[in-house]
C-alpha cells in the first residue's frame, strides 16, 4: 500500500468509526468512503498494469483492492440505503485474506506489518459480526476498534514513512502489538460499560414511568 494511500486509509477508519458509534450519519461519511474507495481501486489496477510479469509487486498491490472495495461498498450503502449484509459477509472475506497477507508479508521481511495485517482481520471480523451477524451489541466496540487502528495502523505508519522516519523491525512489532492489545482491551472494557450505562438508564426510564403512572 502506498504511503499517501494508507494515510487515508486511516482517515475513513477514523470517520467510520465515529460513524458506528452513532456521532455520524451513514450519509455523512459517505462521502470520505467514495473517495478513499476509489482511490485503492484505482492505484492498485495502475500498479498491477504496470508491473509487468513482477509476482511480488502485482501481490502486494492486490490488497489494496479488500480496503477500496470495503469503502466503495459503504459508500453506495449510504447512499442507497441497501442492506449491509452483503458487506459483512465480504468483510469475513477481508478479514481472512488479511490472514494470509499478513503470511505473505512475513515472508517479505516485514515484521511491524504482520501485526498491522492481523489488527486489519480482526477488525474485518467484527465489521463481519456486526453487518452480517446484525451483532448490534458489538457496534460501539467495533467502532472504536476501527478509531484506534485508524491512528496507529495507517495514519501514524504513513505520516513516519512520508516524513522518512518509518523503521521496522521485530522489537517493534513487539511493542506494536502489545500496544493495541492494551488499546483494544480498553476499548472494550469503555464500550461496555457504556452500553451497560445506557442499558440501566433505559431501565430506570420505564420503572420512573410506570411509577408515575
Amino acid at each position: 500500500m502506498t504511503d499517501v494511500g494508507l494515510l487515508f486509509v486511516g482517515a475513513v477508519l477514523i470517520v467510520n468509526g465515529i460513524m458506528l458509534l452513532g456521532r455520524m450519519t451513514p450519509k455523512a461519511a459517505a462521502p470520505l468512503n467514495f473517495f478513499v474507495g476509489a482511490l485503492q481501486v484505482v492505484t492498485p489496477t495502475f500498479v498491477i498494469i504496470t508491473a509487468g510479469s513482477d509476482r511480488e509487486v502485482i501481490a502486494a498491490a492486490a490488497g489494496l483492492y479488500l480496503f477500496g472495495f470495503t469503502y466503495l461498498w459503504v459508500g453506495i450503502n449510504a447512499a442507497t440505503g441497501w442492506p449491509d449484509h452483503g458487506l459483512g459477509w465480504f468483510s469475513l472475506f477481508v478479514s481472512v485474506s488479511a490472514v494470509g497477507f499478513a503470511a505473505f508479508t512475513w515472508t517479505q521481511g516485514g515484521r511491524v506489518f504482520v501485526v498491522i495485517w492481523l489488527a486489519w482481520s480482526l477488525l474485518w471480523f467484527l465489521f463481519f459480526l456486526v453487518l452480517a451477524l446484525e451483532r448490534a451489541d458489538l457496534a460501539d466496540f467495533t467502532g472504536a476498534v476501527a478509531i484506534v487502528e485508524g491512528v496507529l495502523t495507517a495514519a501514524v505508519p504513513a505520516s513516519l514513512a512520508l516524513s522518512g522516519l518509518w523503521r521496522d523491525s521485530g522489537t517493534v512489532a513487539v511493542a506494536a502489538a502489545v500496544l493495541l492489545v492494551v488499546l483494544f482491551a480498553g476499548s472494550w472494557t469503555l464500550t461496555q460499560r457504556s452500553a451497560r450505562g445506557r442499558t440501566t438508564g433505559s431501565a430506570l426510564g420505564q420503572v420512573d414511568g410506570e411509577t408515575t403512572r
